[in-house]
């Protein structure tokens, strides 16, 4: 009973650790390089998540002063993933632009591909 309670408290670590593996394995055995792109998306995205659970307060509210409250979150992980977001969004549209630039030059996507097309040049 007592691992079900951790399990129910801390479910948001659990999940994120499992999108972490989870994107960290498409990284690594997949050889299609927009298979790659989405596994370090999905990793990139459990980090945000990570950011975002640890900077929760239970029982805060916005920083903004008021007798009623004691408790104030902080925002600055918040503004820290919106930052990543964008730096995130726009390093994913790169990514994906380097593949067309692939894909145009080699006919394929795939590594194993490439390099053997490199090693007969």
């Amino acid at each position: 009973m007592d691992q079900l309670k951790v399990f129910v408290t801390h479910y948001n670590y659990f999940i994120t650790i499992f999108l972490m593996v989870a994107g960290l394995y498409i990284v690594i055995a997949r050889g299609n390089m927009i298979k790659k792109l989405i596994g370090l998306s999905l990793f990139q995205t459990s980090v945000y998540l990570l950011y975002l659970s640890a900077g929760k307060i239970v029982g805060g509210t916005a920083p903004i002063y008021d007798p009623a409250f004691k408790f104030y979150s902080n925002p600055l992980p918040h503004v820290l993933i919106l930052t990543a977001i964008v730096v995130g969004v726009s390093t994913f549209a790169l990514g994906l632009a380097l593949v067309v630039r692939i894909h145009e030059a080699y006919g394929t996507v795939e590594e194993d591909e490439i390099f053997a097309k490199d090693d007969g040049a």
